[in-house]
C-alpha cells in the first residue's frame, strides 16, 4: 500500500510539473507567458483584496506563481511557474514544487502573491527558496462557478501571501514543503 502510495504521488507530481507549466515554444514566449499571468494575479487580487495594491506598492519586491497542487489520500504535490520582482526593477523567472502529508482529497489550480516587505527576506526566497507550512484547504470551482476560500497570511517575518483558487476541488489538511527554484531556461 505505502509502495502503490509512493508511486501515485511522484506520477501525480511529474504530472502536474508539466500542466503547471509556463506556455511557448522559445524562452522570450514563456517569460511573455509568466509575466501575463503574473499581471492577471495581481489584477485578481487587488479586485478582491484592494488594500493588497498599497502592500505592494510599499514592498521591497513580490513575486506571482501558479501552481497545480493534488491531494491523493495521504499525499500532496504540487508544481508551478512564476516571477519574483524587485522594487526599481529586475525579474527573476522561478519553478516550484511543494510535496507534503496529510489527510486530503482533489484538485486544485490556483495562483499566488508573495509580498516581500524587506530586502533581505526577497534575496533569501530568491537564493534559497524553501518555505514549510500546514495548511487546510476547502475548494470547489470551475471557472466563474463555485466557490473558494482566497487566503492571506504570513508565512515567514517579512513575506505576506495572498492565495486565489482558479479552478478545482479540494478537501485536505496537510503539512507540506514549497521549493522554489530559479528557473535556468528563463534567467
Amino acid at each position: 500500500m505505502r509502495r502503490t502510495l509512493t508511486v501515485l504521488g511522484i506520477t501525480s507530481l511529474l504530472a502536474l510539473v508539466g500542466c503547471a507549466s509556463t506556455k511557448g515554444s522559445t524562452p522570450l514566449e514563456k517569460r511573455d507567458y509568466t509575466i501575463a499571468m503574473a499581471n492577471d494575479v495581481l489584477e485578481s487580487v487587488y479586485a478582491k483584496r484592494p488594500e493588497a495594491k498599497a502592500k505592494v506598492d510599499a514592498a521591497a519586491g513580490y513575486g506571482c506563481f501558479s501552481t497545480i497542487g493534488t491531494n491523493l489520500i495521504f499525499v500532496t504535490t504540487g508544481g508551478g511557474y512564476g516571477v519574483v520582482r524587485k522594487k526599481g526593477g529586475g525579474d527573476t523567472f522561478m519553478k516550484m514544487g511543494e510535496v507534503g502529508v496529510g489527510i486530503g482529497l482533489g484538485i486544485k489550480d490556483f495562483r499566488a502573491l508573495i509580498i516581500f516587505h524587506d530586502a533581505p527576506t526577497l534575496d533569501r526566497f530568491i537564493t534559497s527558496g524553501w518555505e514549510f507550512g500546514a495548511d487546510a484547504d476547502i475548494a470547489a470551482k470551475v471557472g466563474d462557478e463555485g466557490a473558494s476560500e482566497e487566503a492571506a497570511g504570513n508565512i515567514h517575518k517579512g513575506m505576506e501571501v495572498y492565495q486565489i483558487t482558479k479552478n478545482g476541488v479540494a478537501l485536505s489538511a496537510t503539512v507540506s514543503g514549497t521549493k522554489y527554484w530559479l528557473d535556468e531556461e528563463l534567467n
